[in-house]
């Protein structure tokens, strides 16, 4: 091996790879210093770094993060693995006890559709649209299943914008809150008498969710089935070893090896251009736009039902799980340290990860091939 050989990587080396390992830098920084969505950004940002070695032989033709991209992205294994463990680790009993928050959920995904026709408008074509209207379920998974199917040439930076933005929550959501809301309308206490949810019902929710959204949404049918599949392991309470292997095992093998294999996407030539820019502005906006769908319905339903229900419930029917449901709670306590949403706020936040896979499923109906 001669002087020239050993001196190629640094004589290969750009400023544009320099500037994709900053990004990559950049997120482990947010992952580590700020504790931003760490699980995930972290193996992305190290994965855009190993991406961005010159001449590297990780993303070359059999190289370690094109098998992982081919293994588990391209085929939307790994994101249906995440599916099995989110499911294991919901709770549904908020929902099915006031089913009346499933319109909160329903509501929160409107961002989605907004923001396709919006991109549309600015030259995106269909598929790239609804992939990036995707994004403001905030939902990674559902935001990298249907991307790698409509628009798998974009999946990098629609999944940096999923994530990221899901580790913003606390940040982005609080403001819109309070913008949209009186002081008034936040201090609002809700009555909290659910009607008991029996075992029976816990163990057929599941299995009734797949076969309706199933028949009715055959292109959700398997982000939807790995969900349900991860509950009903949780609910039927006669394997808790499963049970523990998909909220443990299984997603944090998914999670590293789908972190790795999207991070290894992240090139200079498919992310610095302006189309990606324009993605994260999107992505940003369908965000906002879902959160002020669901304030207003909130408030449309805090009018029918004379003022009981407090409109900030209605921020929590994005697919952001816990964590959109624990901050409609914090805000609420910020107005009154005696209200108590938090239930309210659950049941429309596990009705807005339904939300979104359906969502998903429609979108991959009316566009997918």
């Amino acid at each position: 091996m001669d002087i020239h050989h050993l001196l190629a990587g640094i004589q290969a080396l750009t400023w544009q790879h320099v500037l994709m390992m900053a990004i990559g830098g950049g997120l482990i920084y947010f992952a580590i210093a700020k504790e931003y969505e760490p699980v995930l950004l972290l193996p992305i940002g190290v994965g855009c770094l190993l991406a961005n070695l010159p001449l590297s032989a990780l993303i070359s033709e059999g190289g370690l993060l094109t098998i992982l991209y081919q293994a588990g992205v391209s085929n939307e294994l790994f994101p249906l693995l995440i599916f099995l463990g989110v499911g294991a680790m919901m709770d549904f009993r908020p929902l099915l006890s006031q089913p009346l928050f499933a319109l909160m959920g329903a509501a929160g995904q409107f961002g989605i559709f907004g923001t396709l026709v919006l991109a549309t408008l600015l030259g995106y074509d269909l598929n790239e649209a609804a992939s990036i209207g995707i994004i403001g379920a905030i939902d990674g998974p559902t935001s990298i299943y249907v991307s790698a199917l409509l628009a798998p040439h974009l999946l990098a930076p629609i999944a940096v914008a999923a994530y990221s933005y899901m580790s913003l929550v606390p940040i982005i959501q609080p403001p819109i809150m309070r913008l949209m809301t009186t002081q008034a309308e936040r201090r609002i206490h809700m009555e909290y008498a659910p009607r008991p949810v029996s075992r029976l019902a816990m163990i057929l929710f599941p299995l009734l969710v797949t076969l309706i959204v199933g028949v009715w949404v055959p292109e959700a049918a398997p982000l939807i089935a790995m969900l349900m599949v991860g509950n009903l392991l949780k609910e039927s309470g006669v394997v808790e070893r499963l049970n523990q292997s998909a909220q443990n095992e299984i997603i944090n093998v998914a999670t590293i090896f789908l972190g790795l294999a999207i991070g290894g996407t992240m090139t200079a030539d498919k992310f610095l251009n302006l189309r990606t820019l324009g993605i994260m502005l999107l992505g940003l906006l369908a965000f906002a736009l879902d959160t002020a769908a669901g304030v207003l319905f909130g408030k449309l339903l805090c009018l029918l039902s004379g003022r009981r229900i407090n409109p900030l419930v209605g921020a929590a029917g994005i697919s952001a799980f816990p964590m959109s449901g624990r901050l409609v709670q914090r805000v609420a306590q910020e107005a009154d340290s005696s209200n108590f949403v938090l239930m309210h706020a659950m049941g429309a936040n596990t009705a807005g990860q339904l939300g979104s896979v359906i969502a998903g499923g429609v979108l991959l109906a009316l566009l997918g091939s």
